[in-house]
């Protein structure tokens, strides 16, 4: 089944899963605002900012015109972070009325504190949304290395639909009707990966890690039930998949910013250090302000809330977590 699919974003993501689209039968149009990336795909079929030495599909071509790239759409990829969803899409609203709309983006709204999804019934609600996540390091997916990956829509339908367009011989698309799930999972997933990263950066063990990444996915899933989420989406590809991936795999920008948090650095000198802010430093911030609102316990994350945005020192923060009230596993 091959439409045509515009994919938003020219970064290593926006790039890897557009090559996708194309490797899968459809003509993709790549939008992106560095037009020397633009020019090096039209011209070489290479990304070379973002995923250089890749060869790209003959079916993928780039703009820098966004209201182009929205008209040519029959299905727009959104692959720009969350943060900047709504200056995007929401000058364009008009051009995506009645389009299925496929989102990779994670994590919650800083301010509103709204899913991706929530954030698209606003700009586009005549919109049929699906979301797409899993654990998939954009570089391994551009080697077409095998990859499996969730695609929730609240349509089973529509998820059928993107799971088809999507598929390939190296990558596996599953289908879900828990968009909340996918979606909180895919948001906090990257702070437990701070967390993780933290504590490696500390030198505490790889039984300290276990144990983050565990009580973390604890916390996810307690999360997801207040949110309206099935818990068992969080033993998922968009759950454990994703959170074992971003807490352990090298290539994570989440686990990797918080080993310098973990080695003393303080946040901005370990963003600049990584070359940008992992999205986790910003859901983090976001997630917290919800856990509050809603009474959800969450301490790990409350930590990592401290440390980021109070000072907190990740000594303290861990000597907090060991200090706590016992108490029984699974309540």
């Amino acid at each position: 089944m091959a439409l045509k699919i515009t994919t938003i974003g020219s970064g290593s993501w926006g790039t890897a899963l557009a090559n996708v689209f194309a490797d899968a039968g459809s003509d993709v149009l790549l939008w992106g605002r560095d037009s020397k990336v633009v020019q090096a795909i039209n011209d070489r079929r290479e990304n070379p900012k973002y995923l250089s030495g890749v060869t790209l599909s003959a079916r993928l071509s780039a703009t820098a015109d966004l209201a182009q790239a929205l008209d040519a759409a029959e299905v727009v990829v959104c692959s720009v972070p969350t943060q900047q969803i709504r200056a995007v899409f929401g000058p364009h609203r008009s051009r995506l009325k009645g389009k299925l709309v496929i989102n990779t983006a994670k994590g919650f709204e800083v301010g509103s504190h709204k899913r991706v999804s929530e954030i698209f019934a606003e700009i586009a609600p005549e919109a049929r949304y699906s979301v797409l996540s899993g654990p998939s390091f954009a570089a391994e997916v551009a080697a077409r290395q095998p990859t499996a990956v969730t695609v929730a829509a609240a349509d089973a339908k529509v998820a059928e639909q993107v799971q088809r367009l999507v598929s390939t011989a190296y990558f596996r698309a599953y289908t879900s009707t828990d968009v909340a799930g996918v979606e909180v999972a895919g948001a906090l997933k990257n702070v437990v990966a701070l967390a993780a990263g933290i504590v490696r950066g500390s030198k505490l063990g790889f039984n300290a890690q276990a144990a983050v990444i565990n009580r973390g996915l604890a916390e996810m899933v307690r999360a997801g039930k207040s949110l309206g989420a099935e818990p068992t989406t969080f033993l998922g590809l968009s759950g454990v998949g994703d959170l074992v991936l971003t807490c352990t795999g090298p290539l994570s920008r989440n686990l990797r910013l918080g080993i310098l948090l973990g080695e003393g650095r303080l946040l901005q000198d370990a963003i600049q250090t990584l070359g940008g802010v992992a999205e986790g430093v910003y859901t983090a911030q976001s997630a917290a302000d919800l856990a509050r609102a809603r009474k959800i316990e969450m301490p790990i994350l409350f930590e990592i809330h401290s440390i980021l945005y109070q000072g907190k020192t990740p000594q303290n923060a861990i000597a907090f977590l060991m200090g706590r009230d016992l108490r029984e596993e699974n309540s």
